[in-house]
Formats: structure tokens, sequence, C-alpha cells
């Protein structure tokens, strides 16, 4: 893998791992127009860990009060605790037990299509309810529909970001606290990923070079940190849904492009 590949691939990984525009829907289409054929899952690896270590710098003082709470005994620090761990079990399950099916979806255009056409539509309904956000305290029940969200997300062209903070807006969570949910329950979600990909790796480090997959990593940590937050600042400025345009255009166009294939 040359360079400037490494480099688009983060950049692409990073942008539209946090943006409601699906990291996995974009990597197919880029591996696709780039003609790159990656040995192994390396590259994709290093792009989650990239993204994994954006989450933690961005939300760095938000997971400390955590730690320190947790070591504390604070009870309410461990009922957040608790209810990341509620909103992390469906992709969990999904992800082990269905992993053999969503592989072969990412061999899909048409599923990446369709994908990108239905998270349109997810982030375009927000458009009635971001001016809400009655802050409720969220319970089990929300944080299981929130992780039902993003074990949905598994199909490439679902976004997570996308898909997990409007199903939190929708049970009047506010944008950006719907958004810090999101984000912090990535972390087990991305290493969860990058973890079962580890056996794998060997096979895919040697092909892909060592220069051009640390290009990648960086280039994947800068934007993910960009995307981070250019998504909180348009979720202030009730934005959120004007993603909606973009995607159902390049599901309309990836859809057209797999079926004339």
């Amino acid at each position: 893998m040359t360079y400037w590949k490494g480099i688009v691939l983060g950049v692409v990984q990073g942008l539209t791992e946090f943006l409601p525009i699906s990291s996995s829907g974009h990597l197919v289409l880029a591996e696709s127009l780039l003609g790159l054929e990656t040995p192994g899952v390396v590259i994709e690896v290093v792009l989650h860990v990239a993204t994994l270590l954006a989450v933690v710098l961005v939300y760095r003082r938000r997971l400390s009060e955590l730690v320190v709470g947790a070591f504390a005994g604070n009870r309410s620090t461990w009922r957040v605790i608790f209810l990341f761990g509620i909103a992390t079990v469906p992709a969990a399950i999904v992800g082990i037990l269905y992993a053999d099916f969503f592989e072969r979806t990412f061999e899909s255009l048409l599923v990446v299509g369709v994908s990108f056409l239905v998270t349109g539509l997810v982030l375009w309904s927000t458009k009635w309810i971001l001016k809400g956000g009655r802050n409720p305290q969220l319970g089990v029940p929300g944080a299981a529909a929130i992780g039902l969200a993003q074990a949905i997300a598994i199909f490439p062209g679902i976004s997570r970001s996308g898909s997990t903070v409007a199903t939190g807006m929708w049970l009047g969570i506010e944008p950006v606290r719907a958004a810090e949910f999101s984000f912090i329950l990535a972390i087990p979600a991305i290493a969860g990923a990058a973890v079962l990909q580890i056996p794998d790796l060997a096979d895919g480090i040697g092909g892909v070079g060592a220069g051009p997959l640390a290009a990648s990593f960086v280039a994947s940590l800068v934007s993910g940190i960009v995307a981070i937050k250019l998504l909180i600042s348009l979720l202030r400025s009730q934005a959120f849904h004007l993603f909606a345009p973009y995607l159902w255009g390049l599901g309309a166009l990836t859809t057209a492009w797999a079926l004339i294939r």
C-alpha cells in the first residue's frame, strides 16, 4: 500500500467514524474506488485503534471523572457505567454470533447503498426533535435502545454515531449529551472489534508496510478528533439532519452502481 492511499483511508475512517455518515460504508467505497486489496485486516485494526484514541483524547476529562468516581465508590458513577454496559451488550452479542453474516455484507455494494439511504432517513427524522432535549435521566430501557441501534449499525452504510445519537435524541436526551454517550459507548465497541481481528494481524503487516500503516494511523487520529469536535458544533447549531441529503445522493449513486455492475 502506498503512503497516499494509507492517508486517504485514514482520513476517510477518522471523519466518517464520528460524523453520521458511516465509516464502514465509506471504507468499502474507498477501497473499491482505489482498487485497494488489503491483505488480512491489519488496516482495519490500525484505523480502529486510531479512532479509539481520538475518543479518549477528546473525552479524557469525562473518562477521568468516571474512573475516579468508580474507585471512590460513587453510586451515580457506577450507575452510568452500568448503563454503558447495558448499551454494549446488543452489539457484542450480534458481533460474536453473526460475525460471518456481517462480513459477507461488506462485500455487497448494494447493501451499502441501501444502508446509506436508511441512515439518511434516520438523520432527517431528527429535524423535528432538535429543539427538544427534555433532558431526562437515561434509564435501562433507553440504554438498551441505544445499544440496539449500535448493533444495527454493524451493517456497512448504517452510521453508528448517527443511529445512536438519533436514538438518544428521540429519547429526549439533549443532543450534545447524546453524542457524549454515543462516543464513549464507542470505546468498548471499537476496542472489541480490534481485539477480534488481532489473530489475523500477522498476515497483513508485512504486505501493507509499516510506513503507510503509520501514516494511516496519524491521519485517522487527527481527522477523528476534528470530526468529533465538528459534530458537537453541528449538534449545537441544530444541523444534525443536514447530513441526510448527502447520504441520499451517495446512497442512490452507490445503489445504481451496484445494480449496473
